[in-house]
């Protein structure tokens, strides 16, 4: 039947994505990268469509198409039903997509007037498009994106109207905990030394481990604590998926013994403490060899709670503004820009890798700017006219105001500024974060969050006074973001990242890991796609954004402002399918 042959909301297998950071236990890596940061539904309306029909009104359509990354081709994701004689569509069924803040989805929603059952598009009056992406719905006012329809020359083809919709499921945190009676002995000298090890099913039957409990040292009855797990690691939001728990005796070497295994679900376990939570563990092994086997102990279930998480979205929706600065280095080391040989080289033909950079994390960044007014700094030149040397002015040559429109007007002012000033040194961060933190410690409310882009192509000369800097804004709402380009040893740059160790200075560490390092020349595509290159980077940098930004919020306690109030729309129509 037509619009019903694909399901709004369907998904492609196999997107990758997500937060790599967000949990590890002992040695497993939990969440493997396919887990998407939420996901969003989204919802559309029209205005004012065009009418195609002579004797009634249009009978709308909404078909919607993504674009993969690197990949100029667009794919159709799904359909909503048809709604009969109307020009003010409110289309009932959803698209259900999975939302990352640090990729760029490009979406394209194609309006037809429908004449026939046929599902072939062609055969139907094309009413209109809109181009956006996710990020830009989702950073709207109230995640409420209402954009002109085009695409028909010479006519007013109406209104759409997107709304995003964080899904809940998304969101919650379970809190459990677990208890076993009877293991099976496994060592030897003395009792077993037991863990369970949790695994949530995927699409293909295959399973993907979520979690590991410590290890409660010899006991054939062990009461493990209490552990906490969001939903969508455990079950990827889908209450009725398969969980496998596997129980294993704990061995130094490593080599630890399968005790048994049982399954249950997120629905089975939302139970809470009752005799359906309690679990004979099996050994499929053993249970094949010995005719009188029973099983090899019980796991019970002895709590559980759920907990809804604040996140990121909330935050937007609420009305938080990203402010988005960036910092490009202009030190000698880069070469002069007018030989091919410069990291700074202006070629025609393609972008030079601090344009590549700029523009990777600037272009997503924006669509969470209402203004999209950015602040552009550049140091270690010399400025005309007397040549003083500075490692904070304004690209624009403004330095009472240094913003510039848009990604488009940085690049302007980066162009502008390499035919002004003389490239000099030394390479000095520690002016450009303090620049951004005195704007970040003038609203500290939870209103506005600074991310600072440096892009630099070397060693730095500052690292105590950059050290410090890092340390004192790692207490305001801001994330510093580094991208080393060219050919250069980072040793230094890995310092400032505080993933392995937190940055300090002077005895006082870092309150959060604040600073994302990456250098450049990893994301580059050997077939030379600088469109992937550019995507691969943004992924990556743009990944511990949402973490850092939670964890700022979270430490100062600031909850999300509520959501302006959603959109009613003004005519309600009969809506029928077809």
């Amino acid at each position: 039947m037509f619009g019903l042959e694909k399901p709004a909301g369907q998904q492609k297998p196999g997107r990758s994505g997500g937060l790599p950071k967000m949990a590890s236990v002992g040695d497993f890596n939990v969440l493997s990268s396919s887990i998407p940061a939420t996901k969003v539904e989204l919802s559309v309306s029209c205005r004012n469509l065009l009418d195609r029909d002579t004797f009634s009104k249009s009978d709308p359509i909404c078909v919607l198409y993504t674009q993969a990354i690197g990949n100029k081709e667009w794919r159709e994701f799904g359909r909503t039903e048809v709604i009969d004689n109307t020009l003010n569509p409110d289309f009932v069924r959803k698209f259900i997509m999975d939302y990352f803040f640090e990729e760029r989805e490009n979406l394209r929603f194609d309006f037809y007037d429908v004449d026939s059952k046929s599902p072939n598009l062609s055969k139907h009056d094309f009413l209109g498009q809109m181009f956006c992406t996710l990020g830009e719905i989702v950073g709207s006012q109230g995640s409420r994106l209402e954009k002109p329809i085009v695409g028909i020359p010479g006519k007013k083809c109406g209104t759409v109207i997107v709304t995003a919709e964080e899904l809940g499921c998304c969101r919650d945190s379970v809190l459990m905990q677990f208890c076993a009676n009877k293991l099976d002995k496994k060592d030897f000298f003395g009792k077993s030394d037991p863990f369970l090890v949790f695994h949530r099913s995927n699409e293909d039957g295959s399973f993907t481990i979520c979690h590991k409990t410590e290890v409660v040292k010899n006991t054939l009855n062990p009461v493990w604590q209490a552990f906490k797990i969001s939903v969508r690691a455990l079950c990827n939001g889908d209450y009725d998926r398969t969980i496998k728990v596997e129980v294993y005796d704990w061995d130094r070497d490593g080599s630890h013994d399968f005790i048994g295994e049982f399954t249950t679900s997120y629905r089975e376990l939302s139970r809470g403490q009752s005799q359906f939570n309690v679990y004979e563990v099996i050994n499929p092994k053993k249970k094949g060899r010995k005719k009188k086997y029973v099983n090899s102990g019980t796991v019970t279930l002895l709590s559980f709670l759920i907990e809804t998480e604040v996140s990121f979205l909330d935050y937007i929706k609420g009305g938080t503004q990203i402010n988005f600065t960036v910092a490009i280095d202009f030190t000698a080391s880069n070469g002069n820009p007018s030989q091919p040989t410069s990291l700074h080289y202006m070629n025609p033909y393609q972008l030079n890798a601090y344009g590549m950079a700029l523009r990777a994390v600037g272009e997503i960044i924006q669509d969470y700017d209402s203004d999209k007014m950015f602040p552009a700094l550049g140091f270690g030149a010399r400025l005309p006219p007397d040549g003083r040397v500075s490692h904070e002015f304004a690209l624009n040559g403004n330095p009472q105001n240094p913003y510039c429109h848009g990604i488009d007007g940085v690049m302007e002012a980066y162009y502008r500024s390499l035919k002004s000033v003389q490239l000099y040194g030394p390479t000095n961060f520690a002016p450009v974060i303090n620049h951004v933190a005195r704007y970040a410690a003038s609203v500290k409310d939870g209103s506005q969050y600074f991310v600072l882009l440096i892009i630099t192509d070397g060693v730095i000369s500052d690292m105590a006074q950059t050290k410090e800097s890092i340390v004192n804004a790692s207490k305001l709402p801001m994330s510093i973001i580094i991208v080393g380009v060219g050919p250069a040893e980072f040793d230094a740059m890995e310092e400032l990242d505080g993933d392995v160790v937190r940055i300090s200075s002077r005895g006082r560490f870092a309150e959060r890991d604040i600073v994302q390092f990456v250098p450049f020349r990893d994301y580059i595509d050997r077939s030379g796609n600088h469109v992937l290159s550019m995507a691969r980077l943004a992924k990556d940098v743009l990944a511990e954004i949402p973490e850092q930004f939670l964890s700022y919020m979270r430490v100062r306690g600031i909850k999300p402002s509520p959501a302006p109030p959603p959109y009613t729309p003004p005519i309600h129509v009969l809506q029928t399918q077809i």
